[in-house]
């Protein structure tokens, strides 16, 4: 049996030191392959990663012209994956690898997904523990698909789940969303996250919020919904407010002509109209941007990635057999300014 890991990495040239010795340790009794997916890193992490792959042919690297998205370089691991099982996972080490072991022994009682689930998120504040909470709750609630708290992109597949992912090509992808509109069976593994063992999350607060625009708006009507809501209410409003004012002019004389109230309530339906034109505007937008087809990434080079088993769909590979030597993504490169030496990892596996 043979187990995929599938790393998206984007600026980890800190982390990838620590992350390979734990997964040798940790994948010591087992058939593996490791495939990075480089989305566009800019420091020395495609030198590191083209070093660790030339002393072992089990890493394997996929590196995409641009930075097209966390969730675009999950599928492009995806997509090259030979697997019976894969498992997707971040660089920074806040997903164990001392953990996989158990996911897969999960996986051989029959679970086509084993989810871990965070009890605990060490060096994450108050405030986005609660928001995270909040977003899954109102997304369960609101898409009709039953979304784990706390489970992120940390997951085992199956071989035919990763056959199910694979003919999801939507543009606007959240992954998340789709396992669970997948329904396949799924076991949830808790542990305690950690913190990053070095580098910077590349998921601020603004980042964060379009992440979790892109799974509400795919998987859920709810803006729409909600407009439509305030609209009704804001029209019942302005209809009672209607009869109050027909009742001042008919039966009182204290009915003072003014604006102060008309500019209010004008604002207030202008700007709901405006919040729900937009909302309608977006979907509009994604509608278009779907209907282009455009490709979900486009791998400019690999490195001991001998063929394409298959040919991805909305996917552009300029290369599609391991580069030669005189490739511009074989052998290490120092950096200048960079005092971190590219020496292979560990010994190769034999």
């Amino acid at each position: 049996m043979l187990i995929s890991l599938v790393i998206p990495v984007l600026n980890e040239v800190a982390a990838l030191p620590l992350l390979l010795p734990r997964l040798r340790d940790s994948l010591r009794d087992f058939n593996w392959e490791v495939i990075f997916v480089d989305d566009g890193s800019n420091d020395g992490t495609p030198e590191m990663l083209a070093c660790a792959a030339l002393s072992d042919p089990s890493i394997k690297v996929l590196r995409l012209t641009r930075n097209f998205g966390h969730q675009a370089a999950v599928t492009a691991g995806l997509d090259f994956a030979d697997g019976d099982a894969v498992i997707v996972m971040d660089a920074d080490l806040q997903d164990p690898p001392e953990l996989l072991p158990r996911m897969v022994a999960l996986y051989e009682q029959g679970y086509d997904v084993v989810s871990p689930q965070r009890v605990s998120r060490q060096a994450e504040t108050p405030f986005k523990r609660w928001t995270a909470t909040l977003f899954y709750r109102a997304l369960s609630l609101f898409s009709n698909q039953q979304m784990t708290n706390n489970v992120g992109d940390f997951r085992l597949f199956s071989r035919r789940a990763v056959r199910a992912i694979r003919a999801l090509r939507e543009q606007h992808r959240y992954m998340r969303g789709m396992v669970a509109w997948l329904g396949m069976k799924e076991a949830v593994l808790p542990f305690e996250r950690h913190a990053r063992a070095a580098g910077e999350t590349k998921y601020p607060l603004l980042k964060m919020m379009r992440f979790a625009w892109t799974a509400i708006s795919s998987f859920s009507a709810l803006p729409l919904r909600i407009s439509i809501g305030t609209g009704c209410v804001l029209s019942c409003a302005g209809f009672l407010y209607l009869l109050y004012v027909v009742y001042l002019a008919c039966f009182t004389s204290v009915l003072i002509p003014g604006w102060a109230s008309v500019v209010a309530l004008e604002c207030v339906f202008s700007g709901i109209i405006l919040l729900a034109l937009g909302g309608i505007g977006d979907y509009l937008a994604r509608t278009y941007e779907e209907t282009k087809q455009r490709p979900l990434y486009v791998v400019t080079s690999t490195c001991n990635i001998s063929r394409v088993q298959h040919s991805p769909k909305r996917a552009i590979v300029l290369e599609s057999v391991a580069p030669d030597v005189e490739s511009e993504f074989t052998g290490p490169r120092l950096v200048e300014d960079n005092s971190i030496s590219y020496e292979p990892f560990a010994q190769v596996r034999g």
